[in-house]
């Protein structure tokens, strides 16, 4: 007969134990229930995922190449090209040695922190910021050294360039310079020539994570931090898994070519190596054209979303909160009184059939108590009336 053990039966690691399931993960549980109008996730129209187009890939790529597709083996190169390529034409001169694929932006946070972090050493971090990139600064053991974060404009440079400058030292930076998660907002051009410089003046390794930038529905398109990037010390995460789909579990990193054999030992210490066959059909996917409509398509669906959840908030919320516009992305930031915590409201939410992630889930300093994030990527316009008309029930009994 097999006895039932809890945790406490074992001795786990020291990361084990410090780790927390995402909050976000919690939450999104509640989707699940078909009376539930979700604005708490971060997914793509599901509506809209490539499916025709990924499966006739798929099937090219087991026909064409067999066996190899379905075995171990290299980093593909010709995605590798195709990655170079595609980053050139954004500003950044890298070659296809300086790509590097993997499992997806937190994969590429998980080596590269295992990269320049040990325990005990310091990550600077903005105060607001994706519960991920907390998970895999602080769980080994590392000391967070926030830094300011405008609702409105992103990282604050003074206050990034206090925490270099200060003690203990950063061995460790990360920034989200465009459609911020949870923010929404965008770091201007000098704000990417600033964080760029002050990576190379302190020799601080500065992680770009930069899923969002292809989901731009209006405004320009700026360059990414690392088209600044002089002495070498930026390293850029792109990922499929919003201007593709999430399960593919793909992304690359353009990382300087020395550290390649230490990277890709670090990574066969805990996952090997990213899957032969998804990185060829996603190469097929690139190598067709089938990225620009797919972009231009999906992301006419956000613009159309976006708008239909700023309409509600001034319909409902104007004059009670403040929120961002974001000109691409998944989210908006919703502010409200202070004295309203929504972490407490949240029970309260559900009950109305409608669920969010509470602000303070991505404060590194346990604040922001009276802000949500809200996501409209991935419900339809009349969804999103509706839940932004439920959410405005709950709140409103605490004015």
């Amino acid at each position: 007969m097999m006895v039932a053990l809890d945790t406490t039966n074992y001795v786990l690691s020291t990361e084990a134990s410090h780790l927390k399931r995402s909050t976000i993960r919690e939450l999104l549980a509640h989707a699940v229930d078909p009376q539930m109008i979700s604005l708490a996730g971060g997914l793509p129209a599901g509506e809209f995922l490539p499916l025709e187009a990924y499966r006739e890939c798929l099937n090219t790529v087991m026909k064409r190449d067999g066996a190899p597709s379905m075995q171990y083996g290299p980093q593909y190169m010709p995605l590798r090209e195709w990655l170079a390529d595609y980053m050139q034409q954004r500003g950044v001169r890298c070659t296809p040695e300086q790509i590097y694929i993997t499992n997806g932006n937190q994969n590429g946070l998980a080596i590269l922190s295992r990269l320049f972090l040990n325990p005990g050493d310091t990550a600077a971090i903005e105060e607001i910021t994706f519960t991920g990139i907390k998970l895999v600064t602080s769980g080994r053991g590392m000391i967070i050294s926030p830094f300011k974060t405008s609702h409105q404009s992103g990282a604050d440079m003074d206050a990034m360039e206090a925490v270099f400058a200060g003690e203990p030292r950063p061995r460790l930076a990360v920034l989200i310079p465009d459609f911020h998660n949870p923010l929404g907002v965008c770091l201007s051009l000098e704000q990417r020539q600033r964080a760029a410089h002050l990576a190379g003046k302190y020799h601080i390794p500065l992680i770009e994570d930069d899923p969002y930038s292809p989901l731009r529905f209006s405004g320009e398109q700026l360059p990414p931090i690392k088209a600044f990037d002089e002495a070498g010390f930026v390293f850029y995460l792109g990922s499929f898994s919003k201007m593709m789909a999430p399960a593919l579990r793909m992304g690359w990193m353009v990382v300087p070519e020395a550290l390649g054999a230490k990277i890709a030992g670090l990574r066969e210490s805990f996952d090997l190596e990213s899957s032969a066959l998804t990185q060829r059909a996603v190469h097929e996917f690139l190598a067709r054209g089938y990225l620009p409509p797919h972009l231009e398509q999906l992301n006419a669906v956000n613009q159309e979303r976006a708008q239909a959840l700023l309409d509600a908030l001034e319909a409902h919320f104007s004059g009670v909160a403040t929120w961002t516009h974001p000109e691409g992305g998944l989210f908006i930031w919703l502010e409200l009184p202070p004295h309203i915590n929504t972490w407490d409201l949240l029970p309260e939410a559900l009950e109305h059939k409608v669920v969010y992630i509470p602000g303070g889930a991505f404060s590194v300093n346990g604040g922001a108590n009276n802000t949500m994030r809200l996501n409209f990527s991935n419900v339809t316009p009349q969804k999103i009336a509706q839940g932004v008309e439920r959410l405005a029930k709950a709140v409103k009994r605490h004015l």
